[in-house]
């Protein structure tokens, strides 16, 4: 049974990160842009506090890695293991507290360097913005991290992520040596089944803001713009990737896309650990409540192991 801070979350949230109304798409695209033109790009004070910070804004956007000191002498040298985590938001929000935070706990736990890409977002950018350049950061840290990458995200940034991932593959060269997907967003043509019944009982997304922020992200409204496997991953070629794991709850409307890529994951031999949380709601590994410390345990127990 979910706990009481989760039944609590599940009013707050919603009202925080509430979401202007889609009646008006000239009106939501100017204010999806004016919110994020001014949006803070950096960490918050608490996460960079004990760690060191660098920003890179070499790939067209600022990427962000945090590590804690450490080393022989005191010496700051940077770990040898990554987390790079692309944020969720539908495409249309920058980063929040609770990315960062998460972040850079999972990197602190695998004594890795947390690289966060403040990559652009909708409606004033689109996948083609960012897309090629991502795929040069993540093969920069690849290079740069003998011990290994974990690729993470969560919602659109996990969609995100497993698209990286999909073209890194295609691509031959070093892979991460696994993948986190916290309720990703890999489907957005809305058409897995059941996703109209699953958005009546999510207390946060809403199936019509996610339908104009897909073609917001894709650059178009054609149907076959929206599933390329760049936008709709969970609809690409799943074979050959890392082994994974995914994190849903059942109020969440991108239930049925985790379902189906999980479906797709036994299809294709790839090795997809799919955690199904009865009652929870969208992305609860991040927040603030006791379903999420289990979660935490279970992806760092995930991370640490043998590939």
């Amino acid at each position: 049974m979910p706990s009481l801070q989760h039944a609590i979350a599940t009013r707050i949230v919603p009202w925080l990160r509430r979401n202007p109304p889609v009646d008006d798409l000239a009106a939501l695209r100017e204010a999806l842009i004016t919110r994020n033109r001014t949006a803070q790009e950096g960490p918050p004070s608490s996460v960079g506090h004990g760690h060191e910070v660098q920003i890179n804004n070499g790939h067209g956007f600022p990427v962000f890695t945090l590590w804690k000191p450490g080393g022989p002498s005191g010496i700051l040298d940077s770990p040898r293991r990554s987390v790079v985590y692309l944020h969720g938001g539908a495409y249309v929000r920058g980063m929040s507290a609770w990315h960062w935070k998460f972040t850079t706990r999972l990197a602190d736990a695998l004594g890795a360097q947390a690289v966060l890409p403040a990559y652009p977002v909708a409606p004033e950018f689109t996948v083609e913005d960012s897309f090629a350049q991502m795929l040069a950061l993540v093969e920069e840290v690849l290079a740069a991290s003998p011990d290994g990458v974990v690729l993470a995200g969560d919602s659109a940034g996990g969609g995100y992520a497993l698209a990286v991932a999909e073209a890194l593959r295609d691509r031959g060269g070093p892979q991460p040596e696994h993948l986190v997907l916290i309720a990703p967003w890999v489907d957005l043509t809305g058409a897995a089944p059941g996703t109209r019944e699953a958005a009546a009982r999510d207390p946060w997304l809403s199936f019509e803001h996610l339908s104009v922020y897909a073609s917001f992200w894709a650059g178009s409204e054609d149907p076959e713009a929206i599933a390329d496997p760049r936008v709709s991953p969970g609809l690409g070629d799943l074979q050959g990737l890392p082994s994974a794991l995914m994190f849903c709850g059942t109020r969440d409307l991108l239930q049925p896309g985790c379902d189906a890529l999980f479906e797709r994951a036994e299809a294709a031999d790839w090795p997809l650990e799919y955690v199904l949380t009865p009652g929870l709601m969208h992305v609860y590994p991040l927040l603030p409540i006791p379903e999420a410390r289990a979660a935490f345990e279970h992806i760092v127990e995930f991370c640490t192991r043998e590939t």
